[in-house]
């Protein structure tokens, strides 16, 4: 019965039991069971359902009054209240509808523990799928009774559920009679209800056997002259069952389960197949059950007769190029055998696809150990030990096999094994490809542009790991090597660093388990290292240097194996029951890609012959310890002591001392983080762009984000007024992000680490303010996430941007699309060039509607003003801060330049602009908080038009006051400067914005 089994042992248990059960319970309480040898006097088995097939509920009472503190035993206590004429009776009878039920139990719940309980929460949770579960030994068992002739029933105290149907979680299919006491009006112990399903199998009490968690019922049962079996534990049970019934009733080959519904092959063709191939003489049913383990090609375990065979096919459906060519594998072990490599032994290759839907091959079953868990747990230190040594030395073995003597010189093509994998692996990554992952594409760019010299060309395995080896089960020895599917003719250290993945993998990850938690000196296992050193030793190698790359190019192929994988499992032609899982872990897999990527260009940077301009003090372009005070705000000139109720979104904030405490300490962890990581950066920065791999990301960069984003300081610029429940982003007012934003000015390469540099940070808020939520989905969480950039697409060369009515790009609709037609040059967000030649797409990819663009452009650029021109004051202030410093070190014309009137003079008319301006800017920033973006338009039209021309001013006196050394890479000053320029025309030229004040102006004329 289900829901009996909440009447666990304990003393005060007893009595309501024995209370409950007194007029048939003669004996204490105890195991009843009765042991019979002769398998044939049993035609059925009937199973209980709760405690039996089913997870028992008095855990999950148990659970539930803890979570929802209710008191200790109520649900039990109101479970047996009213004996037979109870709710709880009544309801599994079918006495009383689900709503009456609850009613009822509420109240005694209620009742007994002086307190409202939420009954429905319980019954909901009792009745859900997750609880619910069968037990997949049962299940298995079931399949084997059946499969031996006798027939099985369910003989359940059940009830209705409130759509109509009677609670019964399992496969009826499984069972050739289903009793349940909800229809048949009678619950056990009741004789009656024993009687009517021994009818029903039509065999006699002697004929069967009954299984419980619950004495009352056995011994019910038992009273019949049913022989009987208590359920304590469904493992032990079932090896108690198998002694009644004289067979197996558990799948004793390991690693292997009944066979996915999705990967089911026809067994009348294939047995039909077998008996050819093997001969006339196979008789008997065939047995058919799935290897658990394997993503790629679904791989089956086959008994016939006396025969044990394995076979291996292609999966069902469209399949990428080359891709689980079985032919292959069938080939390469047929050939590996004879040159001594463990290897199973083929029997037959099937290239009809009539036969089970799909190419196919055959060979011997060999039994051993395979170890998937690369911890070998249970095991002594020695034997794991031992156990990389034999992996380390049969892969020594494949890679020393004489290819032209075994006839595998024809079985790749020889030379560029790593360029041509790297092109293959793209191609496969590209054609399963089901959303943008930022680490796959660098590592795209990437891997080409670094591919190493080979080493000889030998036969590679492409999969080799501790879990495709058979070993012996008494000696460490490799009986086989599985899993030749992606075998071919290349690099062999790429199967050594193949080999090395759990190395660097958790323990938790759910493909394939790790070692990178775990204490490998204590365990007896060798490091990767030590593993690598083994294997050159081995071949009589020398150290290879480049292993960063061969581990790096080893995950990727793994990432897009598992997108092929996850594609696959979309539609359900994975293999694996954990396919879909692989989703989750491609993103991880892939960064873990890119962090050896990071670690082989470090290698090659560092032995890279040390120059003149290396060896320069970062100081030229890392100085920010005069632009800030000792408290770490900003202090140019003096200002009152402003009080912190000024932090309110009705003040005007002047100085970061204003902010509220909380975006203070924001405004201090971000000025430690470009102190500690920005400013001593910029110089490899600076280095990376303007070298030939400008146009791929920076690794240093990228590891600049993800400290950024571990330490909070990430997607700060979504104003408060469009994300109030801070969702998105920081939930700053355009005043206090004002502050930061100036502070990131700072640095030329500091918005990008903080996610918040233009385009995107306009886009962001574009799609926060007017995209529907797929479109959010879609195109804002990635990149608020980092892992994608964005554009902004006006300018033209062929006519004067500056005037949007000039542009000539179109856009119309056909077909239920949007065809794009047009010329873009200087493109926010990269400065490319595009051209549009009738660009397809989709309508919902249109924000907020058709013809409402320029409303969404100028609603896009008030904040995105705001952050230009706080940066370009954060600059102007670096500028001047360098300007101070360079005119105090150095001497012309028998002087210090600081005592040259004219450089005074630049000085202070800098400092003046500098202060000017940021009043202006924020003055912006508070009238678009109190008031709106649309009551600021003349401030931000006036921030626009005085920002850049004064950065450009005073970094061009910066400039000046270094002489040449200003207009080289040392400094940041040409870069400042040319920025800043850029400024004056972007998102509208200054003429522009001229104009504009003064139109404005005008309509206040009096």
């Amino acid at each position: 019965m289900y829901t009996r089994r909440l009447f666990q042992s304990s003393h005060h248990q007893w009595a309501w039991r024995a209370a409950f059960w007194k007029h048939i319970w003669c004996r204490p309480q105890g195991a009843h069971r009765r042991t019979h040898s002769r398998s044939s006097n049993y035609r059925a088995v009937i199973f209980d359902m709760g405690g039996v097939l089913i997870p028992s509920p008095g855990r999950v009472a148990t659970e539930w009054e803890v979570q929802n503190h209710v008191p200790s035993g109520t649900i039990l206590k109101a479970l047996i209240a009213g004996g037979e004429n109870g709710p709880w009776m009544k309801f599994m009878r079918g006495a009383i509808t689900v709503e009456d039920f609850l009613q009822e139990f509420r109240r005694l719940c209620s009742e007994m523990s002086k307190t409202s309980v939420p009954v429905d929460s319980f019954f909901s949770l009792l009745t859900c799928e997750q609880v619910a579960k069968p037990f997949p030994v049962m299940t298995e068992a079931i399949t084997q009774i059946r499969a031996k002739g006798l027939q099985t029933a369910v003989l359940s105290n059940n009830f209705y559920l409130p759509n109509g149907k009677s609670f019964l979680p399992l496969d009826r299919k499984q069972f050739d009679v289903v009793v349940e006491s909800c229809i048949e009006g009678v619950c056990k112990p009741d004789p009656r209800i024993y009687k009517l399903c021994l009818e029903r199998l039509g065999v006699q009490p002697s004929e069967s056997i009954f299984l419980d968690d619950l004495t009352p019922n056995l011994k019910a049962a038992a009273s019949l002259g049913i022989h009987i079996l208590k359920v304590n534990d469904p493992e032990t049970a079932v090896k108690e069952l198998e002694t009644l019934l004289g067979f197996a009733l558990r799948i004793v080959v390991p690693n292997t389960r009944p066979v996915r519904k999705t990967m089911e092959i026809p067994k009348d063709s294939l047995e039909k197949y077998l008996k050819d191939m093997l001969g006339s003489q196979t008789t008997g049913p065939l047995e058919l059950f799935q290897f658990d383990h394997g993503q790629s090609n679904p791989t089956y375990y086959i008994r016939l007769a006396n025969h044990q065979l394995v076979l291996r096919k292609k999966p069902p459906g469209k399949l990428l190029p080359s891709a689980h060519a079985v032919e292959r594998e069938f080939r390469i072990m047929k050939a590996l055998a004879n040159a001594g490599v463990p290897v199973p032994k083929v029997l037959d290759l099937c290239e009809d696809s009539s036969i089970i839907g799909t190419p196919f091959y055959l060979m011997e079953y060999c039994p051993g150990l395979i170890y998937k868990d690369p911890s070998l747990p249970g095991l002594e230190p020695s034997q794991r030990q031992a156990i990389y040594t034999a992996m380390n030395s049969v892969l020594c073995k494949i890679h020393s096999v004489d290819i032209k003597a075994v006839g595998l010189e024809n079985y790749g093509k020889q030379g560029d094994y790593i360029s041509r994998q790297v092109q293959t692996w793209i191609k496969q990554y590209r054609a399963s490809e089901t959303s943008t992952n930022p680490a796959m594409e660098r590592l795209i760019e990437w891997l080409p542009l670094h591919i190493p010299e080979e080493q000889k060309t030998t036969v590679v395995h492409g999969d080799f790991r501790l879990d495709n080896l058979i070993f012996h089960p008494e000696k460490t020895e490799v009986l086989a090597v599985l899993d030749w599917e992606l075998s071919t003719l290349g690099d062999p250290l790429v199967d050594v660093a193949f080999s090395c993945l759990a190395h660097y993998l958790p323990s938790d990850f759910p493909i394939l388990r790790g070692l990178s938690d775990c204490d490998l000196t204590q365990l007896g296992i060798p490091t990767a290292e030590e593993y690598f050193r083994m294997y050159c030793l081995h071949m009589g190698l020398p150290p290879i240097e480049n292993w960063n790359f061969y581990m790096a190019f080893s995950f990727f192929r793994v990432a897009a194996i598992l997108q092929g994988v996850y594609k696959r499992s979309l539609t359900g032609q994975a293999s694996s029951a954990t396919a879909k899982q692989s989703g989750k872990v491609i993103e991880f897999t892939s960064n873990l890609a890119w962090d050896f990527a990071v670690k082989e260009g470090f290698r090659i940077f560092k032995k890279m012959p040390a120059t003149k301009l290396l060896k320069r003090s970062y100081h030229t372009w890392a100085s920010p310890q005069c632009l800030l005070n000792a408290t770490g705000m900003r202090s140019y000139i003096s200002f009152p002591d402003t009080s912190r109720a000024n932090a309110s979104k009705g003040a005007l904030v002047i100085s970061p001392e204003g902010l509220s405490q909380p975006v203070r300490e924001q405004y201090c962890r971000l000025k430690r983080f470009m102190e500690q990581h920005v400013y001593p950066a910029e110089w490899e920065l600076q280095r990376h762009q303007a070298s030939v791999k400008r146009w791929t990301p920076s690794p240093l960069l990228e590891d600049l984000k993800e400290k950024a984003k571990a330490e909070g300081l990430w997607n700060l610029f979504l104003p408060l007024e469009i994300d109030p429940e801070k969702k998105y982003g920081a939930g700053l007012t355009n005043v206090e992000y004002a502050h930061l934003c100036e502070l990131m000015g700072m640095s030329p390469y500091a918005p990008e680490i903080f996610n918040c540099s233009a385009p995107d940070t306009g886009n962001m808020e574009l799609l926060v303010r007017y995209g529907t939520e797929e479109q959010k989905a879609r195109w804002l969480m990635p990149l608020l996430e980092g892992k994608t950039r964005s554009c902004f697409a006006m300018t033209e060369p062929q006519v004067a941007s500056s005037d949007a009515t000039n542009i000539e790009s179109s856009i119309r609709e056909e077909n239920g699309l949007y065809v794009i037609n047009g010329h873009k040059w200087w493109i926010s967000g990269g400065h490319g060039e595009v051209l549009f030649d009738h660009v397809r797409v989709p309508k919902e990819n249109m924000v907020l509607g058709p013809g409402r663009g320029f409303e969404i452009a100028q609603g896009r650029l008030g904040p995105g003003r705001i952050h230009h021109c706080m940066r370009l004051i954060g600059c102007s202030e670096r500028a001047l801060a360098l300007m101070k410093a360079r005119v105090k070190s150095r001497v012309a014309f028998g002087k210090p330049l600081v005592e040259q009137g004219t450089l005074l003079a630049d000085i202070a008319q800098s400092r003046v602009e500098i202060e000017q301006a940021r009043l202006l800017v924020l003055k912006a920033a508070h009238l678009m908080d109190v008031a709106g973006n649309k009551a600021a338009a003349l401030d931000i039209a006036m921030i626009k038009m005085v920002a850049p021309s004064m950065a450009y001013r005073v970094i061009d006196r910066a400039i000046q006051a270094f002489g040449a050394a200003g207009l080289s890479s040392d400094y940041p000053l040409a870069q400042f400067s040319a920025g800043a320029r850029a400024l004056r025309f972007a998102d509208g030229p200054d003429e522009v914005h001229r104009a504009a004040v003064a139109k404005m102006e005008l309509k206040h004329c009096p």
